[in-house]
């Protein structure tokens, strides 16, 4: 072997596999493509590269976290994934997902829906929050064809909008917005027996809503669903002021009156002796167990106690009793609010 030949054997050979072998890691890297559905992909502030290597595999967003780690410690990247919440697509390869993660493109809108708010609260919230356009958002959610088209069995989509933490790109398209709400709807109940109700499922969503925005006490939901379904019973109006106040939301200034209890709306349970003709409010999984399994009473009444609870009765007569008591009693509504239920 010549001197020369030893030298490309010593030398160059190595360099040449350590070429070949990048090229390969490269080309792995490059030609395989995520085909599951649209993921957010999260990385907390302060996690390594191992940890977001060892996530990006478990979620099947990378085919392999040996090639991952392998590309980025040549590429001296190891140290340059950034903190936040990134939208991962499908047909997406693995030098596209290093892209986003390392230069944020992609970042999301972390915006949480809370439990009992309504689908105009709701647009409000995702406006503000610059997710989407609040007057496409409603005008969808109205829209009957729209949300038949989603499997809801009703001319609006509220109920079905599932309170979560969900992450957004900004200006996100209003439909997209609603069909990830709803689908988290369905794979958040998937497990719920809906059959061990009278009601229908529906229905149910119905009364889960309605209970939902009559406590923020979450141990007196089954309770407050004991009372409704007595009265359903009875064939007795559930009286119920939220539903009112749904009903006439659009025009309603904050202060609920006698007049309004006296309107006749599809949702006003003072006039009409039945559910309202839809949800009022969009329920967690909480009420809506409330609604399936509800406590066991002789309960028909309930008034506010003034502090986020309620006190129960059996006949009108002890009702009038309690709102006389707590209701119209300033001494007894003097310094107490709901908000002191987070302080327990």
């Amino acid at each position: 072997m010549t001197k020369k030949h030893l030298f490309i054997f010593l030398v160059l050979g190595p360099l040449l596999g350590i070429f070949a072998g990048g090229l390969k890691v490269y080309y792995s890297i490059a030609i395989w493509k995520y085909q599951g559905p649209e993921k957010t992909f999260v990385i907390k502030p302060g996690e390594g590269f191992s940890k977001i290597n060892h996530h990006l595999a478990t979620q099947e967003l990378i085919s392999s976290s040996k090639l991952f780690y392998r590309y980025n410690k040549i590429n001296n990247s190891l140290s340059d994934f950034k903190a936040g919440n990134y939208i991962i697509k499908p047909g997406t390869n693995m030098l596209d997902i290093i892209t986003i993660l390392t230069t944020g493109k992609g970042q999301t809108i972390s915006v949480t829906i809370p439990e009992g708010k309504n689908l105009f609260q709701i647009a409000d919230i995702l406006s503000a929050e610059k997710v989407t356009d609040k007057e496409s958002f409603i005008k969808l959610s109205k829209s009957p064809d729209f949300v038949s088209s989603l499997g809801i069995p009703a001319s609006r989509v509220e109920g079905y909008l599932y309170p979560e933490t969900y992450h957004f790109a900004k200006n996100t398209p209003a439909a997209t917005v609603i069909k990830t709400m709803v689908n988290t709807f369905n794979n958040k109940t998937a497990d719920v027996d809906f059959s061990k109700s009278k009601l229908s499922k529906h229905s149910v969503i119905i009364l889960a809503s309605v209970v939902e925005k009559e406590t923020g006490a979450s141990f007196e939901r089954p309770q407050i669903a004991g009372v409704f379904h007595n009265r359903l019973k009875k064939r007795m109006r559930l009286q119920s002021d939220p539903t009112t106040i749904y009903g006439i939301w659009e025009n309603y200034n904050g202060n609920l009156r006698k007049k309004h209890l006296l309107e006749r709306t599809e949702y006003n349970t003072y006039k009409i002796p039945a559910l309202p003709i839809g949800p009022i409010s969009n329920p967690g999984l909480e009420s809506i167990k409330a609604v399936l399994n509800p406590d066991t009473h002789k309960y028909l009444y309930f008034v506010s106690k003034n502090d986020g609870t309620h006190i129960f009765s059996e006949t009108y007569k002890q009702h009038r009793r309690a709102v006389n008591e707590f209701q119209k009693n300033a001494k007894n509504r003097k310094g107490k609010s709901w908000r002191d239920l987070n302080k327990k």
